[in-house]
């Protein structure tokens, strides 16, 4: 009998429960025993962890947030918090564990397995879809949709008082959720962390709109932008609002409003976009990979993450999936560009 292992690491998002539930199900149709980890590494250091059966992930499924608990701790650092655990995995008694992370969770994952402490399948979560081994991650489009929403109901607003308003979205590195949610949304901007802002060419755009007669107008800015002409002042910015919003956007909203004379807000999305319900589609994918994660134990395939190419499930190997980021595809964006400023 096989025991199974599995954690959510780093940030929270919409689908972590969806996962956990299908790696439950999925396990006990195998005969495993399946061991949920609490509060992601921290779990693994304290030895916090609990048998997981059909009765606790029922009616998790429409759940935001994990019902593990998560944390953003990187053992890495500290060579004590290692060797627990070493000592605590084997201790367990746990075959394989099944990490639900992203990025920074899945460096510490590799990098664990090199050193032979644990064995791992990866199953992905990004809310800026950013992780270049899979076609999508749950989560991203959950983000999307609420951005959506609230953008649809800045229209109102900014339509009403003639003003511009300027959103903030996530997306540290790419320009993802601002880009899906800027078509759908229909916004006149979209500012994402690839194209670094010029913001006399946006400042222009928006006084020619104004001047044919549409005197509102919505900018999405990804928290990760830069801009052409102050490239180190961005940075600074970017690098102290690593956990927090408002940065980027108070600033290109003051720009804005100092070079056209129009009345500019801003408003933050924020942690809106990751919490509560998520949408159907991250519970299937999460789902898919729940189940595809046991499949891949089943197949021995340790130091690999679950991967979804042309809607058909895959694997590729950990190291491979976070090489490098997954950036915006520019065909998309220059469709989008039809719309912008129009």
């Amino acid at each position: 009998m096989k025991k199974i292992g599995i954690l959510t690491g780093g940030a929270d998002c919409p689908g972590l429960n969806s996962v956990i539930r299908a790696v439950v199900c999925k396990g006990l149709h195998h005969g495993y025993v399946i061991t949920g980890i609490k509060n992601g590494w921290q779990g693994l250091i304290d030895n916090d962890m609990k048998v997981l059966d059909l009765n606790s992930v029922s009616g998790i499924l429409d759940r935001g947030g994990t019902i593990l608990g998560t944390s953003r701790i990187n053992p890495l650092e500290n060579p004590d918090q290692i060797k627990k655990i070493s000592e605590n995995y084997k201790r367990s008694g746990i075959d394989a564990l099944i990490v639900v992370g992203g990025e920074a969770t899945f460096r510490i994952a590799s990098e664990l397995q090199k050193r032979k402490v644990i064995r791992v399948i990866g199953v992905p979560k990004s809310i800026d879809n950013s992780l270049s081994g899979t076609d999508y991650a749950f989560g991203f489009d959950t983000a999307v949709n609420i951005a959506t929403e609230c953008i649809d109901r800045l229209h109102t607003t900014a339509e009403s008082h003639h003003r511009i308003m300027v959103a903030e979205v996530m997306g540290r590195y790419t320009g993802w959720v601002a880009l899906e949610a800027g078509i759908a949304g229909g916004a006149n901007i979209v500012l994402v962390p690839e194209i670094p802002v010029d913001i006399e060419a946006v400042c222009k755009a928006l006084k020619n709109r104004h001047q044919c007669g549409r005197t509102s107008s919505i900018v999405i800015v990804s928290e990760g932008v830069t801009c052409k002409d102050h490239p180190e002042f961005f940075k600074t910015i970017s690098e102290k609002k690593m956990h927090t919003f408002g940065g980027i956007s108070e600033l290109i909203a003051r720009m804005i409003e100092s070079e056209t004379g129009f009345d500019t807000r801003v408003s933050m999305l924020g942690y809106i976009q990751r919490g509560g319900i998520p949408s159907a589609y991250d519970r299937l994918i999460g789902t898919r990979f729940g189940v595809h994660a046991i499949e891949l134990v089943e197949e021995e395939k340790f130091g690999h993450m679950v991967s979804l190419r042309n809607n058909r499930l895959h694997s590729v190997p950990i190291e491979e999936a976070i090489e490098k980021r997954k950036t915006i595809n520019m065909d998309i964006y220059d469709m989008a560009r039809v719309f912008f400023a129009e």
